[in-house]
């Protein structure tokens, strides 16, 4: 079996169940303007590609204009509620403290905004250590651009053939394809197994206990 020598992973439906807080800013951000309200799974369904796009999609069709406006107020509403409901998946704290102890290189790159990514992993992952946190910022390329990705197998001096990327979406599973990673999608966050299938995942995984099961670390 062949060994891998660091893991990178999404963020919201992956390493966290974000969901909860980002329905509530995007509702805040609606309710504002006095636009209809998004239900939880449509919220689930449009996160992934970043906060713009979501701006995008939660908003009516004829409100586009705006984009740059309620994106800015959304990004207000976010900060202030990123850590309310937010938690690790289960089995995630028992995944990340024994790759640690294997003294695997832990990283992140994701699409969320960079602020609240790096908030998330300072105070709902801790003691974890990241050695590479990514998330949007101006000017840099979203996922599935491999850029960031392939950044964190740089910085951690490992080649892309010997890393396990971890995500819950289309966009991941396209994300380690296009860096050379081994490209493996967790069923437990905020899309279908069938989706994952058919974006090219190399691996299905359905809970984290099965991961080191599974998948040579070392």
């Amino acid at each position: 079996m062949k060994t891998y020598k660091a893991a990178i992973f999404d963020m919201d439906g992956t390493l966290t169940d974000t969901l909860a807080d980002l329905f509530d800013s995007v509702n805040e951000m609606l309710a504002h303007y006095n636009f209809p309200l998004c239900t939880l799974d449509e919220v689930r369904q449009f996160v992934g590609n970043g906060a713009r796009i979501l701006m995008r999609r939660s908003l009516p069709a004829d409100k586009e204009n705006l984009i740059d406006e309620v994106l800015k107020f959304y990004n207000d509403c976010y900060a202030r509620n990123c850590l309310n409901k937010v938690k690790p998946y289960a089995g995630i704290m028992e995944l990340l403290t024994t790759l640690e102890a294997k003294k695997i290189p832990l990283g992140i790159c994701t699409n969320k905004q960079h602020f609240a990514a790096v908030k998330i992993a300072e105070k709902i992952l801790a003691p974890i250590k990241f050695g590479y946190v990514s998330g949007d910022e101006p000017g840099q390329p979203r996922k599935p651009d491999p850029t960031r990705a392939l950044a964190g197998a740089k910085l951690f001096n490992v080649a892309p053939d010997d890393v396990a990327y971890f995500g819950d979406t289309a966009v991941d599973m396209q994300t380690a394809i296009n860096a050379g990673f081994l490209a493996i999608g967790v069923t437990w966050g905020f899309r279908s197994r069938e989706e994952l299938v058919e974006s090219g995942a190399q691996i299905i995984i359905d809970q984290p206990s099965e991961i080191l099961q599974r998948i040579n670390f070392g």
